[in-house]
């Protein structure tokens, strides 16, 4: 409404951008619920990876939606202005929205502290988070912040300068921002969603508590696969010591199971090839695949 009464350019960028993060942020939810819903016969891995398609939905809609109507409304209003009226409801909506915003980016901010856990930056943080929910919500609100100051300088240069053009090319500015930040979500889920893997520390820190188990003798390396923010998939292949009878290396790969779930309550899924080293006995467990059932 603001931006009908006073042909702000960029007030309307700003109305369009919260009803994009509006309808964002019930897509998020609607695949936070879905990403729930428990495994079965057509999904045994479960549902988890909704997140990350409806994270990319998201990163669409802020691109082509928010971004792109905001940087053609700014091309517009430069190409034919409009004068500009009394910019007091500027003023007052853009600094309650300013409030408001600002008190969401803090609540997002605080939940990716919290999800990534002290020890980084925040930029490594929103990186390496592999939550859609919380490092989208967090740069929607940032953008959504910068786009509020970028429309209020244009407001208030505009009418300080009696120029149209300054409210159009904040129009611009806040399109241009919003892209941006599509193409970083863009490719944040695109990731996620192909397959990627644990950090390189988790997994030194797995081949470290494998190595310690008394009954293995060699692994290889681990491999890993986010299915959602809280479920990877891990698979192992060891090979055990050859005195251990078929038994005995059942029980090792359970104990191992439980040692590394103590560490990464995060590993839902754990798959382990034990290998024993026998000539004796070719029944100890030689390529023999020992699941994990999903917690």
């Amino acid at each position: 409404m603001a931006a009908y009464f006073t042909s702000s350019s960029a007030m309307l960028s700003e109305g369009i951008h919260s009803l994009v993060d509006s309808g964002n942020g019930i897509l998020l939810l609607y695949g936070l619920r879905q990403s729930q819903k428990p495994a079965d016969r057509r999904h045994p891995f479960g549902r988890s990876k909704e997140q990350y398609f409806w994270g990319l939905i998201v990163a669409v809609l802020i691109f082509a939606i928010g971004g792109g109507m905001s940087f053609y409304e700014g091309i517009k209003h430069i190409e034919h202005p409009e004068p500009l009226t009394d910019p007091l409801w500027n003023y007052v909506v853009l600094g309650v929205a300013i409030l408001f915003e600002g008190w969401a980016f803090w609540l997002a901010a605080r939940a990716l502290t919290q999800s990534s856990g002290p020890g980084s930056g925040f930029w490594q943080q929103l990186r390496t988070s592999k939550d859609p929910a919380v490092f989208a919500s967090v740069l929607e609100n940032l953008a959504a912040l910068l786009g509020l100051v970028l429309a209020l300088l244009g407001v208030y240069f505009g009418h300080a300068f009696a120029n149209p053009y300054l409210d159009g090319a904040a129009s611009v500015a806040i399109g241009l921002l919003l892209m941006l930040v599509a193409v970083f979500l863009v490719s944040r889920t695109r990731s996620l969603l192909v397959g990627t893997g644990v950090d390189d520390a988790t997994l030194d820190q797995v081949l470290e508590i494998v190595g310690r188990q008394p009954a293995v003798e060699t692994s290889r390396p681990p491999l890993t696969m986010y299915l959602g923010p809280a479920d990877v998939v891990l698979a192992l292949d060891v090979d055990f010591h050859d005195h251990l009878s078929a038994g005995e290396v059942e029980v090792a790969v359970r104990e191992l199971q439980h040692a590394i779930r103590a560490v990464f309550p995060e590993f839902k899924r754990i798959f382990i090839e034990a290998k024993s080293l026998t000539e004796k006995s070719h029944d100890a467990a030689s390529s023999t695949p020992q699941i994990s059932p999903q917690i």
